[in-house]
């Protein structure tokens, strides 16, 4: 077959499997009528191919999870293998790759956190945490944060504090928000890190004395908001929390779905906080969503719990043998190639600096922040005044532009409201970093045309 046959024969393809999802595929968050899905035909390490055979650097990780990159030869086979000798098998039996799979994330997890539950994704890795908060407690309220997400099941949705929580939320399931620390958009008039980590410290406080202690389970939170918009909490914010919590009895859940194995540069950002909650819930990094995985790691207050109590809840793919293949390879790759590390060092040493110069360089570009191979762009109209180029959980036709425009020129990105994150794979080469950074720059010379006094 010779190139031009190969070429026409994807085409073909393509437009077949468009087609089709036009016609049966029911896609999430989207008005369906409204959308025109990218083929995705193939990929590997950093990059993804579309139906009409272009190559795109993949900087969303798809939904920030493919953090050990695409296709991975070693994960690959590992899944392969499972699948040969022993394809599924019910969660109350004991089985080697799930037991593996549970001491290399305890082994990672911080502080006394030592067993795992696993569960098909963080969604429900949230809402087991939850319940088994509540049951430990014997208290029926949660605290999470605005500007925050946890999920798209019943009780996940509800605790996610951005506007995709509105039309599911009916005021029932005993959620309770708060607001966290966002010194670019300070709700406490802020003007430093200490000073907005000292304010939402104390605005916490008031809502837990406000709302009764002895009713509140729990409070949740992400290690680092992700799709909110990456807002790196102040340093001491996380064990202020961590504090509140242990005076009045009150346990703290943190949701490491996208801030865990490597993201940030660290295998759980709430370590290198010196953070040890009582529950973390991790999935996406685990195993780059190669097949579908969750979990929660239990501390030893709730183990003891249940140690001669039954848990009330279960799934029928709790701890999937495929799934936990394929987290158990990742992981071991991710140990054995220094993988966290070198993301860490792309953050320092590629994306932030670099990054940093396109803010300098651009006047649509508010704020970068971010660590490791997380990190976002406020876009601004104004940087006076701050205002968004698109509004909080929605789009505009300049960021669909901005969207387009990254795609024509071979960049994938992750768009959020008025955000550009820049989340590639752990794995992601300098060379590939700064072909990532350069495309940037394309697009936000795009954006500044709109750009007051520009």
């Amino acid at each position: 077959m010779t190139i031009a046959d190969s070429a026409r024969e994807t085409t073909t393809s393509a437009a077949r499997t468009y087609a089709l999802d036009r016609r049966h595929v029911f896609h999430s968050w989207s008005a369906q009528a409204e959308i025109a899905p990218m083929v995705i035909t193939r990929a590997e390490g950093s990059y993804v191919w579309d139906g009409e055979g272009n190559r795109l650097l993949d900087f969303s990780s798809q939904l920030v999870n493919t953090n050990i990159g695409h296709q991975h030869p070693e994960v690959v086979e590992a899944i392969a293998a499972q699948a040969h000798r022993l394809a599924t098998v019910a969660p109350q039996h004991a089985n080697d790759q799930r037991s593996e799979a549970a001491r290399l994330v305890a082994e990672h997890a911080p502080g006394d956190l030592d067993q795992v539950f696993f569960t098909n994704g963080g969604a429900d890795a949230n809402e087991h945490a939850v319940r088994m908060a509540r049951l430990v407690t014997g208290r029926p309220k949660v605290l999470s944060r605005y500007h925050s997400y946890h999920g798209g099941t019943e009780q996940a949705i509800n605790l996610t504090g951005d506007p995709r929580r509105w039309a599911n939320d009916d005021g029932r399931a005993g959620t309770v928000h708060f607001l966290g620390p966002y010194l670019y958009r300070s709700a406490f008039r802020a003007t430093t890190e200490e000073e907005e980590c000292a304010a939402a410290l104390a605005h916490l406080e008031q809502v837990i004395e406000l709302e009764g202690p002895q009713t509140i389970a729990a409070v949740l939170l992400e290690a680092i908001p992700g799709t909110a918009g990456i807002m790196v909490p102040p340093p001491g914010y996380l064990s202020g929390v961590r504090e509140l919590c242990d005076r009045h009895g009150i346990m703290l859940i943190v949701d490491e779905v996208m801030t865990g194995f490597g993201r940030t540069g660290a295998w759980f950002h709430s370590a290198t906080e010196g953070v040890v909650p009582d529950l973390l819930t991790f999935a996406k990094g685990v195993n780059s969503g190669y097949v579908p995985l969750g979990g929660v790691v239990l501390g030893p207050r709730t183990g003891e719990y249940f140690a001669h109590r039954p848990y009330p809840g279960g799934l029928t793919y709790s701890g999937h043998p495929l799934a936990c293949a394929s987290a158990v390879a990742a992981m071991t790759v991710m140990e054995r190639d220094g993988i966290v590390d070198h993301a860490r060092r792309i953050g320092e040493d590629v994306l932030g600096p670099g990054l940093a110069r396109l803010a300098e360089r651009h006047p649509s570009v508010g704020e970068v922040r971010g660590l490791g191979v997380f990190w976002a762009m406020e876009l601004v109209r104004d940087r006076g005044t701050r205002e968004q180029v698109a509004p909080t959980g929605g789009s505009s036709p300049l960021m669909a532009e901005a969207v387009a425009t990254a795609k024509s020129l071979g960049l994938l990105p992750f768009a959020n409201s008025h955000r550009l994150h820049a989340v590639p794979p752990c794995t992601v080469s300098e060379t590939e970093a700064r072909e990532g950074l350069e495309i940037l720059d394309g697009v936000l010379d795009r954006v500044d045309r709109t750009v007051a006094g520009v």
